[in-house]
């Protein structure tokens, strides 16, 4: 049975999602461990899976912004991490991932349209691309290393994924 709290939680999030986002937004700017969206998902996540162990929240809205603020505080005090990871590596992988035609044999061209389309992305994605799909880490080693949720990484590889088909088939159509 879904608590009081969990109803009201769902329906502030519901509505106020893009005013959570514009909030953030205005306090950070996005980079490779401040985005938005990630920000508010974690926050989400953290006053969903809790939300029965809470007193009857009375002002969701305050007790939502107050959440994130605090995330946004705990991010700002975390250094930043400034290791730069090359984009050089072996693309094969991820090029053979990415084709879904076999008819077609993957060239030189295609691999140097995948590092250059990889290399457009925004770090946060183009990192997560690298880590996973080109040097081989998993989730749970990324999160330990850097903090961030597992479900977190998952859901930002999925958008980088969706981002980088787009950019190659833009690419290939030139």
């Amino acid at each position: 049975m879904e608590s009081e709290n969990s109803k009201k939680l769902q329906d502030f999030f519901g509505r106020e999602y893009n005013s959570l986002k514009f909030f953030v937004n205005t306090k950070i700017s996005d980079s490779v461990n401040r985005n938005a969206e990630d920000i508010i998902q974690d926050v989400a996540l953290k006053l969903f899976s809790g939300a029965d162990r809470y007193a009857p929240i009375n002002n969701v809205a305050g007790f939502v912004y107050k959440s994130i603020r605090n995330r946004i505080i705990d991010i700002m005090r975390k250094p930043k991490k400034v290791d730069a990871v090359e984009v050089d590596s072996e693309f094969s992988e991820i090029a053979l991932m990415l084709h879904q035609s076999t008819d077609n044999p993957i060239t030189e061209e295609k691999i140097s349209i995948l590092k250059r389309c990889i290399k457009q992305l925004k770090p946060p994605y183009r990192d997560i691309i690298i880590a996973v799909d080109i040097e081989g880490y998993t989730y749970k080693e990324i999160s330990n290393e850097t903090g961030i949720p597992e479900g977190t990484l998952m859901s930002r590889r999925h958008r980088a994924i969706g981002i980088l088909y787009k950019k190659i088939e833009l690419e290939l159509k030139k």
